[in-house]
């Protein structure tokens, strides 16, 4: 566009664009067949039964989510390396099993029919195998993994075990993405082949003084050369699980802390980009990118940073053409954000269309055309209605439907998602082998694709 596109002050009004009745029912049923795949839960119960849940992670984020199924389901199993959180969650749940190592969790498999993994990112992908190979249901914080190799793991391992599986994106399931993901797959926009995403987190190294302007929780810069006193109740070696021994400092733990460092964590791109990406992801129907090249500051060997942006190429799907996604964090925006064409929104997507952009957020969007508007109306809905992130995978649990984050849609999400960091840490662009879940061009990237785990751990 040659120049700013005017903006629609209301999300539901927009210029007028033709839709033929034959391309919305194509992307209607593409779009229904994702979200409620044909039956592939083996051990379905009836709706009123109530399932037994081991909750592995019961603070912090992990805590929400045993509220939100413990309402309707039995709470059998409670863990936590930190016995704080774990009494306090006890509490409210009396009768459920108190277990401090997660994998004491699998050996009473019969307790329990589903497992919520409510970890830190470096040990998510190890409890959630453990449950898939025991046959159980599985709903798992954001990320799905670690890394790259451990996600293609968990997409394997559900795909054999025919279960329930979530990631929890809870935004995923709100009305206005599933509006957003109706309008970009019903043609509005036209087909896009440009799509951004930035967020103004920057979780990761940067100077003290920027990391209090960005509102960063930060204590140090580089590798602390001294221990603190392990906090009481907390067992700081089954808490490293599988990542390499560091003494405990307080620069590490609690969490939101850990995010910035590769042992345990990924950074923004990781964490926010599974809300963030997960937008375009769907709505654009991508699976795995053809070439990555990202930018930014000097890779630090320890800390993620703060700012920077990776770009993606993806071939055609069906009848959407090639597309390139741009990813951005921290100080990085998309030029339409710098030069004024879009509103500046701390956080947000753009779809650029050949017949128009669409911009959206957590909770809002907008539609801009060159244009007058003349009666625009939107296509009807065509996304079912989730009853939350959660309460979708308890009732695919009990039925034959397919959660709209199963582990094979956020698998490659979370895929592709850790490339973004893959890319950055090496430095160039890397073209991307999916079946050999390899970079031909770039084999120094194989170290950040799959790590070696700490004596003891092994996931398989």
């Amino acid at each position: 566009m040659s120049r700013p596109p005017r903006v629609s002050p209301d999300s539901r009004t927009c210029h007028s664009l033709s839709l033929t009745r034959r391309r919305f029912i194509q992307t209607s049923a593409a779009s229904a067949a994702m979200t409620f795949a044909a039956p592939a839960i083996l051990r379905a119960r009836g709706l009123t039964e109530k399932l037994n849940i081991a909750v592995i992670g019961s603070g912090g984020r992990g805590g929400g989510n045993l509220q939100a199924v413990a309402g309707t389901e039995n709470i059998v199993t409670l863990c936590d390396v930190n016995e704080n959180n774990l009494n306090k969650a006890a509490a409210g749940h009396p009768k459920a099993r108190k277990v401090v190592d997660f994998r004491k969790v699998f050996d009473n498999p019969n307790e329990f029919d589903a497992v919520v993994v409510s970890t830190c990112e470096h040990t998510h992908a190890f409890a959630t195998l453990a449950a898939l190979q025991l046959g159980k249901h599985v709903y798992c914080e954001k990320p799905l993994t670690h890394s790259v190799w451990e996600a293609r793991v968990i997409r394997e391992a559900a795909a054999k075990a025919k279960v329930a599986t979530q990631m929890g994106i809870q935004i995923h399931a709100t009305s206005n993405y599933h509006r957003v993901v109706e309008l970009v797959q019903s043609g509005i926009i036209g087909n896009v082949k440009e799509a951004h995403v930035w967020t103004s987190r920057a979780w990761g190294f940067q100077s003290p003084e920027d990391a209090k302007k960005n509102g960063d929780i930060v204590s140090t810069q580089e590798r602390p050369k001294t221990s603190d006193p392990i906090p009481a109740g907390v067992d700081w070696d089954l808490w490293l699980g599988p990542a390499p021994f560091r003494e405990f400092n307080n620069a590490y733990f609690p969490g939101p802390k850990w995010y910035r460092w590769w042992e345990w964590g990924s950074g923004t791109m990781s964490d926010l980009g599974s809300h963030m990406n997960d937008l375009p992801f769907w709505a654009l129907k991508l699976q795995s990118p053809l070439t990555i090249e990202a930018s930014g500051p000097p890779p630090h060997p320890d800390l993620a940073p703060a700012s920077m942006q990776a770009q993606y190429e993806y071939g055609p799907r069906g009848d959407m053409p090639a597309v390139t996604l741009t990813w951005y964090q921290g100080a990085n925006k998309p030029k339409q954000w710098l030069d004024g064409a879009i509103p500046r929104w701390d956080s947000g997507t753009l779809f650029m269309g050949d017949k128009g952009m669409l911009l959206a957020d957590y909770g809002r969007h907008l539609l801009m055309f060159d244009g007058q508007s003349s009666g625009f109306q939107r296509p009807d809905p065509f996304i079912p209605d989730s009853p939350g992130q959660q309460q979708e995978w308890v009732k695919a649990c009990k039925t034959d439907r397919v959660t709209s984050c199963n582990f094979e849609y956020s698998g490659l999400l979370t895929e592709a998602n850790h490339l973004g960091n893959v890319a950055y840490r090496v430095g160039k662009k890397i073209t991307w082998d999916a079946a050999q879940l390899r970079c031909p061009n770039a084999p120094e990237a194989d170290q950040y694709i799959k790590r070696e785990y700490r004596a003891g751990w092994k996931l398989a």
